[in-house]
């Protein structure tokens, strides 16, 4: 069987369904070294210098393996010799015992994305390819995943100010190896590769068997990608049903009218409650299915048979009915009391991203003067939640309009600025303490903005797997 490495054109084609990008392209590249990520290196420098662009590559040293300084140099020295932007980017502090991988993978992402942000680059490019496709989707089957998991990697995926973008979920890994030895260019081989101990390699080892019994990495991915078909359609009813049925207010509560909810097909509800929770609670991952299921059921009898229900808990929110005539078949979601962020003193400068919802501008502190001398306003200031003490000390009459049977306890979990005596700002409520002098400092700004918006980016298909990207032909 011949291999045909891929060219400037297949490169640019897979490229092309991950646009827009800007004029002159700056994408950043996740590089450990490896054959793939080497692989993607050329390709990538390629397609950005012939747009007007360039390409910084990123090399996370995770500090596992006595070798891995010296790799992290070689491959500095290869991308050098190209003419490559190249950074080393090191996971400091104590090592896991257990999960090293999941670990390594959560801090070589941290990392990556904090160089993004500072030199403000909006792509962040990986190597995965059609075997870590297959892998990924064997690996969610393994552990019972549904619809969501079995659609394996998404090809875009977008987070907080940056894009990860995986070009190459539909190249064999043989054809980035192909290019490699086209162009004379050494990899690094990592021994983890091999070692049975890792639940991805068992899967990875497996696999030449399961070619042997018909199960090919083609069809695989080929099944992930039906799965993601049916993700992105199942994505695509839960936002709109959220559409007619959630109601977002800035502070961080959602509220849910029940009969639209329930109305619509369980499976299209149920996710609709878990984007509703995430959103509200700040959430990073899905609740346990059962719990989720549990909570819906329950919300559903009370909507239809009102017991006096009170409420629940799931994924740090409250959940409760409305108790109102006005809110009669509604629900209210927002985030409950336990697990908020301690106090801390108010940040010099710059912006907070407070509790995985609310994105804090701060004013600069300014010197200002009180009884004839000049002070600076930001000492004995903090930031920490209102609380049930800090809303009893605010007047209502001086905040914002709420919505009606609008929770008071929502307000518990919101961001203040503190001094000795008490709340002095609460941003979301557009409260500011009357005759409060010092203005120069706090918060200018607090914006709902959690990190799972209601909506969701949504999970990104590209195309189909098709036989140019796979690249094989028989001999």
């Amino acid at each position: 069987m011949d291999i045909n490495p891929p060219d400037a054109t297949d490169f640019a084609r897979c490229m092309a369904h991950l646009g827009p990008f800007e004029a002159s392209p700056h994408v950043a590249l996740g590089i450990s070294g490896g054959a793939d990520s080497m692989a993607l290196a050329l390709l990538a420098d390629r397609w950005a210098r012939a747009r007007g662009g360039r390409v910084t590559a990123l090399t996370v040293d995770h500090g596992l393996r006595p070798e891995s300084a010296g790799e992290a140099q070689q491959v500095a020295g290869w991308l050098a010799g190209r003419g490559i932007d190249h950074h080393i980017l090191n996971w400091c502090g104590k090592k896991p015992a257990a999960g090293v991988q999941a670990a390594a993978r959560t801090a070589r992402y941290r990392l990556m994305a904090k160089a993004c942000r500072e030199a403000g680059i909006l792509h962040l490019v990986t190597a995965h390819h059609l075997e870590d496709q297959a892998e990924t989707f064997l690996l969610r089957l393994g552990r019972s995943s549904g619809i969501d998991g079995l659609a394996a990697m998404p090809a875009i995926l977008e987070t907080d100010g940056m894009r990860l973008l995986r070009p190459l979920l539909q190249m064999p890994k043989e054809r980035l190896r192909a290019i490699l030895r086209a162009a004379g260019q050494e990899w690094i081989e990592d021994p983890s590769n091999d070692n049975p101990a890792f639940a991805r390699i068992r899967i990875r080892q497996s696999l030449p068997g399961l070619a042997a019994a018909g199960v090919s990495v083609a069809a695989l991915a080929t099944s992930a990608a039906a799965m993601a078909r049916a993700r992105v359609a199942l994505e695509s009813t839960t936002s709109a049903l959220l559409g007619r049925c959630a109601f977002v207010h800035p502070a961080g509560y959602i509220r849910l009218d029940g009969r639209a909810l329930f109305d619509a097909p369980e499976e299209i509800s149920l996710r609709a409650l878990l984007r509703a929770l995430m959103c509200a609670g700040g959430g990073v991952y899905p609740v346990a299915r059962r719990k989720l299921e549990n909570l819906h059921e329950r919300m559903k009898a009370h909507l239809f048979a009102p017991d006096g229900w009170k409420g629940g808990t799931l994924a740090r929110c409250r959940v409760t009915p409305g108790r109102t005539p006005k809110a009669a078949g509604t629900f209210h979601v927002w985030r409950e009391i336990r697990d908020l962020p301690a106090p801390q003193a108010l940040p010099l400068r710059g912006s907070l991203y407070w509790d995985r919802r609310f994105d804090l501008r701060l004013i600069h502190p300014v010197r200002g003067q009180r009884e004839g001398k000049f002070f600076n306003d930001i000492n004995g200031l903090s930031i920490a939640p209102l609380g049930h003490t800090g809303l009893g000390d605010i007047r209502f009459g001086d905040v914002g309009p709420l919505p009606d049977a609008f929770p008071k306890a929502v307000l518990w979990s919101l961001p203040a600025v503190f001094d000795d005596a008490g709340p002095v700002q609460v941003p979301s409520l557009n409260y500011t303490r009357p005759g409060w002098a010092r203005r120069g400092c706090g918060i200018d700004r607090a914006a709902f903005s959690p990190s799972q918006s209601l909506s969701g980016a949504g999970f990104a298909l590209v195309g189909l797997l098709r036989n140019e990207f796979t690249g094989l032909s028989n001999s």
